[in-house]
Formats: structure tokens, C-alpha cells, sequence
């Protein structure tokens, strides 16, 4: 068992009986106002490009004042993508390949939970985001997203429920109740997060699947690609939705224009949806969903496609097309996000804590009236892909590729 704690003095290594201790203690100051410079060094992707407004990218740095500790808890998972909490304070957690496991809080692992439909889990696909019903104990019911193999060739962003059968080794009754058609042959870009709202709806995120042939998907409110959706628990289109009644639209739609949107989260203190979605080369964003609107993606995007060229006309900004609240050049991989919630840490109370791949870190964004006003790194040093991240009881965990589990907390 690692454990790295964070003191002022820089990194202080000592041995304990559970293994190697970093001890780090971070100075904070007002957000917004905290005079650190921007935790950003390296130069842009496209340095022509220049954000919307004030604050939109490179914002003022800020640092952790209280003392905290992160703990990895296991290193035995198998490429993890997924992680929600149960009721009891057990982590349910996906792999990849198609299996589940729970972990206890002391980092004990289960047996692989099987059951699950087949997954297509070359490059981008497998088994990705879940959450538990809101009455889990009393229904068992877990509600997960896939990319799914199709027959007829292809494959697709698929969203499934089934029963946690009471000895915690299967799920039963497996039933995919949802399909973002049309389906591909491609490996890439499946989105694949997952939330329930306050009315017991599921909100889902679906990527474009990456290719120039598909792109303009995104843009199509007939395609279920490049969205986030908001469907019953049995699939159906939710009521109140933006597109409810028009003939020329998918009712389940929510919002449109994403490429790849792999965090959603609730904002505690408004209740908004917001998402965490990669950019192609630079231009990362953060968004506050909003209903029925347009996130611009191919149209406008702060970044470049990835062998150098501009994306379509090159433009970021046009009228119509919603503007990030944040964007990341050069690229950081944002994954799965949490808001944190608890009065454990008070810094971190509504902030929001961003997993990062390519950037190896996760990432606290200080938000005030819906703005990003301050950025810090945490866990940077490890060296890790950080795929999910969510808060419990005023503890963070969070699941990497290369197969930990880390719990962060105050120390």
C-alpha cells in the first residue's frame, strides 16, 4: 500500500509498514486572486488561436492549503474505466475487457462480476461508464454503458441495465435498453458517461466515433453521435426533453455538438450537467451542458487535427455554437469528473476535480459563477492516466489505466 501525503516543505520520503509516505503542504489563496501563475507551461498547439474571453484557458493557478493524503488502495485492477460508490461505501468499478468489481474500502478486490453482454474492447471501446440505481438496495439494479459489437458489422454506444445478483458474482438479466445509431466500423470516440438525474433519468454521452466520415454527425440532430442524451430507465426518450415533437430530431437528445465527452458531472450548487471532452490536438474543453444547445464541434474547436492542419475553416468562435467555459491547449485527456461536495476540505467545497490521461494528473478547477477562476495539479508526480475520479463522503477516488485505485482525503 502507497501513501502520499502533501506538506510545504516539498517531498518527504519515509518508510512505513505499508510502504513509501510523500508528504506535500500547499499554500492557497483567494480564488481568483491567488497571484500563482498559470499551472500550464508548455507552449500552445495553436498560438493564433485566442480564447472567447478572460479566463477561458491558462487561468491563475492555485495550491491546496489543508493537509491531504492519497492512498493506493490496490493496483490489481485491469484496466478500469468506471467507478461509482454503493450504498454501503463499496466502490463498483468496470474493466475494460467487460467484467466488474467492487472494492472495499481498505482496497480489497473481488473476483471478476461476469454476466455482462460482449463488449468491443479494441483501442477506445470496452466497458465503460456506470452508475447504481438510487434505490439500489432495494432493486440491485446497475445501469452501465458499452461499445457494443454489431451483427450486421460495426458497432456502436450502447446503454444497458441488469441486477447485481445477491452473491455479487453476476449480473442477471441483462437488457441493453438503449443504441446511439447509426453504427460504425471504427474503434474510437464512444463517449460513454453516465449519469441519473433528480428525476430518475439517465443522462448519457456519446462521442462522433473520430473519423472525417462521421464528424458532421455530431451536428445532426437525426444521429445519436456526438450528444448527450436523456432517456428513462427503460430507454425511452425523457419527458421535457429540448426536441420533444419536432419531426427533424431525435427526442432523446439532449444537447449536441460533443466529439468525445468522457466526465459528467452535477454542479451541487446549481444542479447544472457539466462535461469534460477531448479536443483533437489542444482545445480540451469543460462545458456546462445546457438544454438543446450546440457545442460547435466540427464547426469550431480551439484545437488542430492531430497531424498539424487546421480543423474544417479553422474558425473558434461563431454565433449560434456555445463557447466552453474552459479549454485546455495543448492537450491534457480530460476523462472522468466529480464535483466535490463536502465540507471535509473546505478549499475544494463545489470545485471540480478533472481525471487527466495524456496530462497524468487530476485537475481542480475552482468555479465561481460558472467560471473558471483557478487551476491546480494534483497527484502529478505519479505518473498515472487518471480515467475516473468521484467523491464519497468527502474522499476522492479514483481509477487509473494502469490499474490503481486511489482514495485522497484529508490528512
Amino acid at each position: 500500500m502507497t501513501r502520499l501525503s502533501v506538506l510545504l516543505a516539498g517531498l518527504i520520503w519515509m518508510q512505513t509498514a505499508c510502504g513509501q509516505t510523500t508528504t506535500d503542504t500547499r499554500t492557497s489563496s483567494a480564488p481568483g486572486n491567488t497571484g500563482l501563475a498559470p499551472v500550464e507551461t508548455k507552449e500552445p498547439n495553436s498560438p493564433s488561436y485566442k480564447p472567447a474571453f478572460a479566463g477561458q484557458t491558462r487561468v491563475a493557478g492555485v495550491k491546496t492549503n489543508t493537509p491531504y493524503e492519497a492512498t493506493v488502495l490496490s493496483e490489481s485492477l485491469n484496466s478500469p474505466w468506471g467507478i461509482t460508490s454503493l450504498p454501503d461505501g463499496r466502490l463498483l468499478i468496470t474493466e475494460r475487457e467487460g467484467t466488474m468489481r467492487i472494492a472495499t474500502a481498505a482496497g480489497k478486490v473481488s473476483q471478476p462480476i461476469t454476466g455482462l453482454p460482449k463488449v468491443d474492447s479494441r483501442a477506445q471501446g470496452g466497458l465503460l461508464g456506470l452508475r447504481v440505481d438510487p434505490d439500489f438496495a432495494q432493486n440491485r439494479m446497475v445501469y452501465w454503458v458499452f461499445s457494443e459489437p454489431q451483427s450486421a458489422g460495426g458497432n456502436l454506444t450502447a446503454v444497458a441495465k441488469g441486477k447485481l445478483s445477491t452473491d455479487e458474482t453476476k449480473i442477471d438479466n441483462p437488457t441493453v435498453i438503449y443504441r446511439a445509431t447509426p453504427a460504425y466500423k471504427g474503434t474510437l470516440h464512444y463517449g460513454g458517461r453516465i449519469l441519473i438525474d433528480k428525476t430518475g433519468n439517465l443522462i448519457i454521452s456519446t462521442g462522433e466515433r473520430s473519423d472525417l466520415v462521421t464528424r458532421p454527425q455530431a451536428q445532426s440532430l437525426n444521429s445519436g453521435l456526438g450528444k448527450v442524451i436523456r432517456i428513462t430507465k427503460d430507454g425511452q426518450p425523457a419527458s421535457g426533453n429540448p426536441f420533444a415533437g419536432r419531426a427533424d430530431a431525435r427526442p432523446e437528445i439532449y444537447s449536441y455538438g460533443h466529439r468525445n465527452v468522457q466526465g459528467l458531472a452535477f454542479n451541487p450548487v446549481t444542479g447544472d450537467v457539466w462535461e469534460g471532452e477531448f479536443g483533437p490536438r489542444g482545445g480540451d474543453e469543460i462545458n456546462r451542458v445546457q438544454p438543446g444547445k450546440n457545442y460547435g464541434w466540427p464547426t469550431i474547436t480551439y484545437g488542430i487535427e492531430y497531424g498539424g492542419p487546421k480543423v474544417g475553416a479553422g474558425i473558434q468562435q461563431q454565433e449560434g455554437l456555445e463557447q466552453p467555459v474552459y479549454y485546455w491547449d495543448p492537450s491534457v485527456s480530460p476523462s472522468g469528473m466529480t464535483f466535490y461536495s463536502s465540507d471535509a476540505i473546505p478549499e475544494w467545497k463545489n470545485n471540480l476535480f478533472v481525471g487527466c490521461l495524456s496530462g497524468m494528473h487530476i485537475a481542480r478547477l475552482v468555479i465561481d459563477n460558472n467560471r473558471v477562476v483557478g487551476e491546480e495539479r494534483l497527484l502529478a508526480d505519479q505518473s498515472q492516466r487518471f480515467r475516473d475520479v468521484m467523491e464519497k463522503d468527502g474522499v476522492l477516488y479514483a481509477v487509473t489505466d494502469q490499474g490503481r485505485l486511489y482514495r485522497i482525503s484529508k490528512k
